[in-house]
């Protein structure tokens, strides 16, 4: 009797070839390391940043007008709010497209990072960028009357872009709408509503 041949799958090697470009592909993921650790130098430079501008406003502070004071400390909240704005990208960037953080059990796990996603960093993010350009207007009204009255009004359409853009992106996502929306209209209306009424006299 003939012995029976095993039958070989024709796509066995096509499936090999196909696993090994899906492992490749997946850990190409790996490339965008550099890119966060990066994140993690200019987050230094910002904190050199600060702390040099910090000790200037210490020093000079008995030859500062109350004007010169203020701007000094929008420009360290400026400073603050970029550096938030770096640790939210490095972080939720890294959880979502590259590896997961074993900070689940962590005492100092931030609040935000325990129901991150791409949908939910991008709305934070478009929060964050909000009060950044808010701080940048309110160094813009502090020196009105050495501005043009041209470059107030394009930074007032810039941030009104940024408020619609910030509500356009909460609403993509149903699940998080409920607990987003509410807020980011109040501060959509709270930011337009102090905007229009401290430029009004530029009309």
């Amino acid at each position: 009797m003939e012995q029976q041949k095993p039958q070989v799958d024709p796509y066995s090697k096509y499936n090999a070839q196909s696993s090994m470009l899906s492992k490749i592909i997946f850990t190409s993921r790996w490339l965008q390391l550099p890119i966060y650790l990066g994140l993690i130098v200019v987050q230094g430079i910002y904190a050199y940043k600060f702390l040099k501008s910090l000790w200037h406003l210490i020093i000079n502070v008995n030859t500062m007008d109350s004007e010169t004071i203020m701007l000094a400390v929008l420009n360290l909240i400026d400073v603050v709010m970029i550096a938030n704005l770096l640790v939210m990208v490095t972080l939720g960037g890294y959880e979502i497209f590259v590896s997961k953080l074993k900070t689940r059990n962590h005492p100092d796990q931030p609040e935000w990072m325990s129901h991150v996603n791409a949908t939910v960093l991008k709305v934070k993010l478009s929060m964050s960028i909000i009060s950044i350009s808010s701080i940048h207007l309110l160094q813009t009204f502090v020196n009105a009357a050495r501005i043009p009255e041209k470059t107030i009004m394009w930074e007032l359409f810039l941030h009104f872009g940024f408020l619609v853009s910030a509500i356009a992106l909460a609403y993509t996502d149903k699940s998080y709408i409920a607990p987003t929306i509410k807020t980011t209209r109040n501060k959509a209306v709270f930011f337009l509503t102090e905007t229009l009424t401290k430029s009004w006299r530029f009309f």
